[in-house]
């Protein structure tokens, strides 16, 4: 436990010195990947936690990063301090709606609803003049971080943005790992494992997944904002079922049900990305072709690689009970 907290620890500091070596494309490309690592481990909530696999959570993830566009002035700058909560809750509430209609159903089925809620919030920001059509919306000016006549930070400066978002997906992180470890993340646990039974034990498993697919909307409504704030643009493909796609193509990158798998999933698909598009212009055959050697070789994804180091050397247990040791244990029943 001990080297593991050196190790998490290393990586910090490693990311709070980066700026001050690497250029400014480099740190804004960090500074996008950490955006993703935010929107990853919102997703994580349901499908590694809950039990939901969501292919429509880039639609919180779209309408976070509208609520900016289109409360943005277009001759002054937002402030950051209200446009940024205004997003989380905009988010939340569509997520509270869908919710209600898509945590009643299970399995192929919930995904195939979450993907058509998906696709009406895609064409209602592109075919309406609400959402400004398929051009999108751009934005003239950074959100300022004014409190009052006090500026702590200038989100004009990609050094400062980095940090900033740095700050966030710590705190997510945070925040996830308390929430988890509570008696309500244990319910969800229960979900996952065996929705039935908690059902018979008294637990109101809806109102528990509804509150999730609330919360995960909530974050992917912050992750979207803050893309917004960084490209200064929104479209309606922030939008699309890609998106979704590619924010699940990370969980199954880094390893579904671990918060750790899905920051390392973030960073490893925007890396194996940028590799593949400097090799050929047919980069997706290769990223599509390393990720299936990835689940066939590696199914508990690349967060598993520490534990299985660990077994294969010293014949460590993974945790407890089967479970990685940096996150909560699973139930007892909850078997791999």
């Amino acid at each position: 436990m001990n080297s593991k907290r050196m190790a998490i620890g290393a990586v910090i500091a490693l990311l709070a010195v980066f700026p001050v070596a690497g250029s400014t494309f480099y740190v804004e490309l960090v500074t996008k990947v950490m955006i993703l690592a935010i929107f990853a481990l919102s997703l994580d909530l349901l499908v590694g936690y809950t039990g939901l696999v969501s292919f429509g959570h880039a639609a919180f993830f779209g309408v976070g990063a509208y609520t900016l566009g289109l409360l943005a002035p277009r001759y002054d700058a937002a402030n950051l301090w209200l446009t940024l909560p205004a997003a989380m809750l905009a988010a939340g509430i569509a997520a509270f709606v869908v919710g209600l209609f898509v945590v009643r159903v299970k399995g192929v089925y919930f995904i195939m609803v979450t993907l058509a809620f998906a696709q009406m919030f895609y064409f209602v920001f592109h075919d309406t003049k609400f959402g400004r059509g398929s051009d999108g919306i751009s934005m003239n000016f950074k959100p300022v971080a004014a409190i009052g006549g006090f500026v702590p930070f200038d989100l004009a400066n990609a050094m400062h943005v980095y940090y900033f978002v740095l700050v966030l997906m710590l705190a997510v992180f945070a925040l996830l790992r308390r929430m988890l470890r509570s008696p309500f993340g244990r319910a969800l646990m229960g979900i996952r494992s065996n929705e039935h039974r908690m059902r018979s034990l008294g637990f109101e498993t809806y109102r528990y997944k509804l509150a999730s697919f609330t919360i995960a909307g909530s974050l992917a409504g912050l992750a979207g904002y803050l893309s917004a704030m960084q490209f200064g643009f929104v479209n309606p493909e922030l939008l699309s079922w890609h998106q979704s796609g590619n924010v699940l193509l990370m969980l199954i990158l880094g390893g579904t049900g671990s918060l750790y798998g899905a920051v390392v999933g973030a960073f490893a698909f925007v890396a194996l990305e940028e590799i593949f598009q400097a090799l050929t212009r047919h980069w997706q055959l290769l990223l599509g072709g390393a990720i299936i050697l990835l689940v066939i070789f590696l199914p508990g994804g690349l967060a598993s690689v520490a534990g299985r180091t660990r077994r294969a050397l010293f014949g460590e247990p993974m945790g407890g009970s089967g479970q990685p040791d940096d996150e909560p244990a699973r139930l007892p029943h909850d078997r791999e």
